[in-house]
């Protein structure tokens, strides 16, 4: 009697199992034939009414029966993972006659065209690049640039505090003192193009952070006259033949005599319009001769050599170049914008 609803119980299985068609209900043909409580498995309770030696064949069976349920549950298995990725291979099949998507290139940020475009312009003039820290101390940043502790000079230039001596660099000028101590007292021919920063609210034409690149020569016999060949060498490669320079009286501690600097407006070739306020010209950047007290503190003797330098601001140039509106698309990697100065394939 045991062995016919074992026999009933195995083809009940195996019809079942045959008509499977998912993994879950395969799943719950495991646990409805082979778990603990199952049918099949509730057959151990007769085993005690049975004669002793009918107890080891029932037993044998039983586990053989068992062992036959389990192995075909496995193969259905496979059988139905075999299917169901046969299925899923041709619902995700890809057509490879389709011609491809065309990937576009990116726009490189007028910010880094400009930087690149100036640092060149000066490498090709002989001079070299120098860097420096972001971070600063007050002597670097002020004092070495004849800017001492009570100069009205550091109201310009509020900047971010670390400590009472350790701050945020306000310019990249503290790169050429460096470059000063440095040098032994030979002569220089540097850029230090870097990123700067000052207290300032946020709008269309301030920015807290900003970028220069300053220049400084340094040598015997350096005069004004060779900081305004300098000068308009770059703008005429930066902003075109045609661009002419003057040059302005202005103030700045670490440079006597300084001047601003300006080029012709390219909106109206110097005749004056709306743009340069009817002027003609647009101011781009600052120089003058080095202070006798900056060489002085870095180690040259002002009677023996004598220099010039020059800061431009990178954004600025940008926005002149570009007819740019506002300084802060440069930093908020907007791709609407940064998709106006991508390269053509």
């Amino acid at each position: 009697m045991e062995n016919q609803n074992i026999n009933e119980i195995y083809e009940n299985a195996m019809s079942e199992i045959n008509e499977s068609s998912t993994s879950e209900k395969l799943a719950e043909l495991k646990i409805k034939f082979l778990a603990k409580k199952s049918v099949l498995m509730s057959l151990l309770s007769s085993l005690g009414s049975l004669p002793p030696e009918e107890r080891k064949e029932f037993g044998l069976k039983l586990n053989e029966t068992k062992a036959k349920i389990a192995e075909a549950i496995s193969k259905k298995e496979e059988e139905l993972r075999k299917e169901e990725l046969a299925k899923k291979l041709a619902s995700e099949t890809i057509d490879i006659s389709l011609p491809s998507r065309k990937r576009e290139l990116g726009g490189q940020n007028p910010f880094y065209v400009v930087k690149d475009e100036i640092t060149d312009i000066f490498l090709n003039m002989g001079f070299e690049v120098a860097d420096g820290p972001e971070v600063e101390t007050d002597l670097f940043n002020f004092e070495l640039l004849n800017i001492p502790q009570d100069h009205p000079a550091r109201d310009m230039q509020d900047t971010f505090y670390i400590s009472d001596s350790v701050l945020l660099r306000t310019h990249t000028s503290p790169v050429q003192a460096h470059t000063m101590q440095n040098a032994n007292g030979k002569p220089i021919r540097i850029i230090c193009p870097g990123k700067t920063y000052r207290r300032d609210d946020d709008d269309a034409t301030h920015s807290h952070q900003f970028a220069q690149i300053e220049g400084l020569v340094i040598d015997k016999d350096i005069n004004i006259g060779h900081l305004k060949a300098t000068l308009e060498l770059f703008a005429k490669k930066m902003f075109g033949e045609k661009r002419e320079i003057r040059l302005r009286p202005s103030y700045f501690p670490f440079t006597e005599p300084s001047v601003e600097v300006d080029i012709t407006c390219a909106n109206c070739d110097g005749k004056g319009c709306s743009m340069c306020k009817g002027t003609g010209y647009i101011e781009i950047l600052g120089g003058g001769m080095v202070h006798p007290n900056v060489l002085k503190m870095n180690g040259y003797d002002p009677d023996i050599y004598s220099g010039f330098a020059f800061g431009i601001g990178i954004e600025r140039v940008a926005i002149l170049r570009y007819g740019i509106d506002d300084i802060r698309k440069f930093y908020q990697n907007d791709v609407r914008f940064l998709h106006q100065y991508r390269k053509k394939a």
